[in-house]
């Protein structure tokens, strides 16, 4: 195949050079010159609809009622965590892209998916490009994958591995990872934001003619995202996070994006000899074992997607300097300013001249406003030095006028802190059950409006 020529086009007017240059030759802009192949069909060639005409034809246009709508048919992987995040499992013609750290366990997950997928009679191929056949080979003899039939090719060149692709007609392709592939069409390196951009389109546009599913593994930066050109996540239709302290044996697998799917659904794994195995009760792994209760711990019942989910808010409240310090791990810290501030003014807790350290059990990342009220308790109780009763749990989100604002599926959260033997709830009014309806057994419910309510109640339980 002929190589076609490449130019670099400006990002800011257009203009084009036919080398790289720092600077823009036409508006004097740095740095906005990317690569591109020339003598393409895209508006700066083909300016007039007649020149498109001529080269591509009129597509039919349909109206939406004339569209038969039917549901998305899914694949189960064999892993029930990852299943979840994918929303059911993986989808014909659909393009993943999951990131993570270097050794997280990204290669393992996905090792581990398709040969589940191969063993269940669906032709999957792995190809690898940071590592040779013999690497990958090796890594399945430890996960226990004896005898695994999925095919491996190490290749990093697109235009073999569209070939080969197109040759074997895979149900699912996985491609470790994307800054390794490169196309002759392009001379920049492996890596370059042109390379990145080129080869992910090829291989989407190869996905959605042949039906075949194509996982993209991705390199994350130093701040956690993904490597590479946001555009990069606009292409795909479902995008991952591996997250996880490399020290710790647990692992969350959060979905940022998903076409087919809920967002910021979360599976949870832990791993092992054996490879990464899910976990059935993620909300053990967020509380503590306290033999008594303490003062500043507080239960919160999050939600993770569609999985309400137990995780421990602890906070210590100590004697400050001049500049008292506010951390906070897992959550906002510029909300717990905020909070601090509210717990002041509305219900007359002052912690002006005190280090006020929070600390999510875990390692979870908490962003939902649904924190505010566990947080508020939790503080208060490490500054009064009383813990809270046993089975205590809280949510709901606290305004900078002190009332206290529902939380999203309420009804759902109690219940999971009911199963989990939880006796004692303080939560918005609007969360609590209605008059006529059942109530949750087991639980005691003080609903509350304002801040100042809740801490009545929490004195009250003393």
């Amino acid at each position: 195949m002929a190589k076609e020529k490449t130019l670099f086009v400006c990002s800011e007017c257009g203009g084009t050079s036919p080398k790289w240059l720092g600077k823009c030759p036409s508006c004097g802009a740095w740095n906005t010159l990317i690569e591109q192949v020339a003598g393409g069909s895209g508006p700066a060639n083909n300016r007039f609809g007649t020149q498109y005409a001529a080269l591509a034809g009129v597509s039919e246009l349909a109206t939406l009622s004339e569209i038969e709508a039917t549901d998305v048919a899914r694949t189960p992987t064999g892993l029930d965590e990852l299943d979840r995040v994918l929303g059911g499992g993986i989808v014909s013609g659909g393009v993943t892209l999951i990131g993570g750290d270097p050794g997280i366990g990204k290669s393992t997950l996905l090792l581990q998916a398709v040969d589940a997928l191969q063993r269940a009679g669906q032709n999957a191929l792995y190809v690898t490009g940071e590592e040779s056949g013999a690497q990958v080979a090796l890594r399945s003899r430890r996960l226990g994958l004896d005898h695994s039939q999925v095919q491996v090719l190490a290749e990093i060149q697109l235009e073999k591995i569209i070939a080969t692709l197109d040759a074997t007609r895979p149900a699912i392709a996985v491609i470790d990872s994307i800054q390794t592939v490169y196309s002759d069409q392009l001379t920049s390196a492996p890596g370059s934001v042109a390379q990145v951009r080129e080869c992910a389109a090829h291989l989407t546009r190869f996905a959605k003619t042949s039906g075949t599913a194509v996982v993209l593994v991705g390199h994350v930066t130093k701040e956690g995202a993904l490597a590479g050109p946001r555009v990069l996540e606009h292409m795909v239709d479902t995008v991952l996070y591996f997250e996880g302290d490399t020290h710790s044996s647990f692992r969350l697998v959060r979905a940022i994006k998903n076409r087919f799917g809920a967002v910021n659904e979360i599976g949870v794994f832990a791993m092992t000899e054996r490879g990464l195995k899910g976990v059935a009760n993620p909300s053990a792994i967020f509380l503590s074992q306290h033999a008594e209760p303490v003062p500043g711990s507080v239960v919160l019942v999050t939600l993770e997607g569609t999985r309400p989910m137990l995780v421990e808010i602890q906070a210590l409240v100590d004697n400050g300097g001049p500049s008292p310090r506010r951390l906070s791990v897992g959550l906002d810290r510029d909300r717990l300013a905020m909070l601090l501030a509210v717990l002041h003014r509305h219900a007359g807790v002052a912690c002006m001249d005190q280090d006020v350290f929070v600390n999510a059990v875990g390692g979870v990342r908490i962003s939902e406003p649904a924190a505010d009220l566990a947080v508020m308790l939790a503080i208060t109780s490490s500054l009064r030095g009383k813990p809270l009763p046993r089975g205590f749990i809280a949510f709901g989100e606290v305004g900078l006028a002190g009332e206290v604002r529902p939380a999203p599926r309420g009804q759902e959260r109690l219940r999971e802190a009911a199963k989990l033997g939880f006796s004692v709830a303080v939560v918005p009014k609007a969360n609590a059950p209605r008059k006529g309806t059942k109530e949750i057994e087991g639980l005691t419910i003080h609903a509350v409006e304002r801040i100042e309510e809740a801490m009545d109640v929490v004195r009250r339980l003393d």
